[in-house]
């Protein structure tokens, strides 16, 4: 039995001018506004009774005499500070900060309150009041976000193997031992998951995996609803708050704002994570398992960043913003983004955002959402050097299911990393967003791909028992392209602690975003697609170019800048002769090499019946398998020989080389 939910994409809609009833005291004011202390306008999800204020050094001093944290409300006289205006309670937008041992980022994010008053007032003139106080040096809506599109969700309860065709091929370590392994088709592709699949449209994690597999000094926050933290393939991967834990229920044992954040935190209900409801989506735990289900542990699926089974791989840390029908409103949004960064994260993986369009540019997210771009400065600046081998933090976004429309802000703010999605056929998903912004791409699935209806053609991953009763299923969409990416970068992190390699946030994002196959040189011609009315759909291609990021993400790439071997393509099934100008200079074709040197393991990895040669001045190599593996080219520098001894001769030089194989070449110069 098969049960359909589709992606999630959380969106605010459009704002618009809301009249409400006006306080008598509101009324007879005469205010003189300064219009750019207002930000944004008031709409249909602007939240009623509720405003958010950026306070100058004296007010804030007044707000602070009194006990204004969420769980107590109004011991200042609200009258007094805020006259005339009906302000009734307020609160800290960002609960969490250490007063005693503030960084530059604090310095700023403590001046944000949110202020509640009678909800049968008119927000604009609430506003408008507000921003005539002197005190008062900002003044934003706060809003709710929503689902604009209800997920699908195919479960199915075949197993699959204990392997993909890929480790299976080439008899490799570590073969993980978990059953739906081989149903991830979006870790290695070999074509047959459904008619149009191309073999290695996949993000090559499978060798990488023979380097690293993750790190549990990296925590990967999940900004989305609940992660089941129970779940058997989750669990032994989660962050844990121990002194929560250990702590008595219902206290906040550890004095950060939070009562019982054991594996995270409800910023909705503002409480205990919760995932089980009837109309729970199970969206976190879905993207949750793919950046770090516990691989190697004979159950289920298998996460990027999942480790091997031996307590090692990233740690997960569940921000809840969504909760079944209710939705977090953006100063709670805004809080969960701070907690990450307070507690270690140094990832976000990200699904929400502003419907495509309603936000056009960074100036304008900077003026509606103000609290959330302050927040999200923070974190990815955070310099609390949580995880020493990179200075800040990653916010990765899914770009949104707006069907080839711009992604949607924040996915879109410039500093943030927003990724489009592929189908198993290696070409853009009918449902993806795209265009300026756009970053990256990466595996979201499509059960459509080729006009036919393929479940199994979307992501595997898992989710409460209540959406599945075996725990897991498949769902589509960017949400699920996304993950990938998250944790492709943590696996990126966790080899940079094993090399000892240290980076800038901009170095690190450079390397990521530059560790890619060619996506553009494939798109030509047409692409068919069924969408979720069974509707056949003929895709231009041509009108995806350069609008889908670098290319699509390759993990292998990413594990090799880091460390700083180069890598050539080579075709599977024909002969490749490839040219090591890059490698050895522009006079490759005429120095004499000794030889190649490669191991058994990347033999097999690579599909090589017999070993690579030099022929005049080039590599010929011939791989029959999808996958990567490295290789060393020795040569001779400065003569025909080595010298030594009574010989005058050269000196040996020798260079790594990896080499990932993917299809043939295109006339367009990609990969097919």
């Amino acid at each position: 039995m098969m049960n359909r939910i589709s992606f999630m994409f959380l969106a605010v809609a459009s704002c618009f001018a809301a009249g409400c009833s006006v306080n008598e005291s509101l009324e007879n004011e005469t205010v003189t506004v300064p219009a750019a202390k207002i930000l944004g306008t008031p709409g249909e999800d602007a939240v009623k009774g509720s405003i958010l204020v950026y306070l100058d050094d004296d007010m804030l001093a007044r707000m602070s005499s009194g006990s204004v944290t969420k769980g107590a409300e109004s011991d200042p006289d609200f009258s007094e500070i805020f006259p005339g205006v009906g302000i009734d309670g307020a609160r800290k937008v960002f609960r969490s900060i250490d007063e005693n041992n503030m960084d530059e980022a604090d310095m700023s994010l403590r001046h944000w309150y949110r202020l509640s008053f009678d909800e049968g007032l008119s927000l604009t003139e609430v506003a408008e009041a507000l921003a005539g106080l002197d005190g008062v040096q900002r003044v934003q809506y706060n809003v709710r976000i929503h689902s604009d599109v209800e997920p699908v969700v195919y479960t199915s309860a075949s197993a699959g193997t204990s392997i993909s065709s890929h480790a299976a091929a080439v008899g490799q370590d570590p073969v993980f031992n978990d059953p739906k392994l081989s149903l991830q088709w979006h870790y290695s592709n070999d074509g047959t998951v459904c008619r149009a699949a191309v073999p290695g449209a996949d993000i090559n994690v499978m060798d990488a995996w023979r380097l690293t597999a993750g790190d549990r000094d990296i925590i990967v926050a999940v900004v989305d609803d609940a992660v089941a933290y129970d779940h058997p393939d989750l669990a032994a991967n989660m962050w844990v708050n121990e002194k929560e834990l250990n702590g008595q229920p219902g206290v906040d044992d550890d004095d950060n704002g939070y009562v019982d954040d054991i594996y995270g935190y409800n910023f909705v209900s503002d409480g205990a994570l919760s995932w089980d409801g009837v109309s729970q989506q199970g969206h976190g735990t879905h993207v949750a398992g793919t950046v770090a289900a516990v691989n190697n542990n004979g159950v289920g699926v298998c996460g990027v960043a999942g480790g091997t089974g031996n307590d090692d791989g990233v740690r997960l840390m569940s921000c809840q913003v969504l909760q079944g029908e209710d939705f977090a409103e953006i100063d709670e949004v805004a809080d969960a983004v701070n907690y990450a960064r307070n507690n270690g994260a140094v990832i976000l993986q990200c699904s929400f955002g502003f419907t495509s369009g309603d936000v056009k540019n960074d100036d304008e997210f900077t003026s509606v959402a103000r609290v959330e771009k302050e927040a999200m400065d923070a974190f990815m600046n955070n310099n609390r050097n949580f995880y020493p081998y990179l200075d800040g933090g990653l916010i990765i976004f899914s770009a949104g299911n707006s069907y080839g429309l711009a992604p949607g802000y924040p996915g879109a703010y410039t500093p943030c990393i927003c990724v489009t999605a592929i189908a198993a056929d290696g070409l853009p998903a009918l449902y993806t967003s795209m265009g300026y912004g756009a970053n990256i791409a990466a595996p979201g699935g499509e059960s459509g791909t080729g006009g036919y209806s393929t479940p199994e053609a979307c992501v595997m991953s898992t989710v409460p028992t209540h959406i599945s009763s075996d725990g897991y299923a498949y769902m589509e969409g960017t949400s699920m392209a996304c993950p990938h990416v998250s944790g492709i970068a943590a696996l990126g992190l966790a080899y940079a602690k094993k090399l000892d390699r240290h980076y800038t946030r901009d170095e690190f994002v450079s390397m990521l975003l530059t560790s890619v196959n060619d996506l553009d040189g494939k798109l030509v011609g047409n692409k068919r697609s069924r969408n979720l009315l069974g509707q056949i759909m003929s895709m231009d291609l041509s009108g995806y170019v350069n609008n889908m990021g670098t290319g699509t993400i390759d993990t292998w790439r990413l594990l090799m800048q880091i460390e700083g071997t180069p890598c050539l393509t080579a075709a599977v099934g024909v002969d490749n002769s490839l040219d090591l100008s890059e490698y050895f200079g522009g006079a490759s074709e005429h120095i004499t090499y000794q030889g190649v040197d490669i191991s058994d393991e990347d033999m097999a990895a690579l599909g090589l019946e017999s070993e690579p040669e030099i022929v005049d001045g080039k590599l010929v190599i011939r791989p029959t398998e999808y996958g990567s593996g490295k290789l060393t080219v020795r040569a001779i520098g400065g003569g025909e020989f080595v010298g030594g001894g009574m010989l005058v001769g050269g000196m040996t030089i020798s260079k790594e080389i990896s080499i990932v194989t993917r299809g043939v070449a295109s006339a367009g110069g990609g990969w097919l």
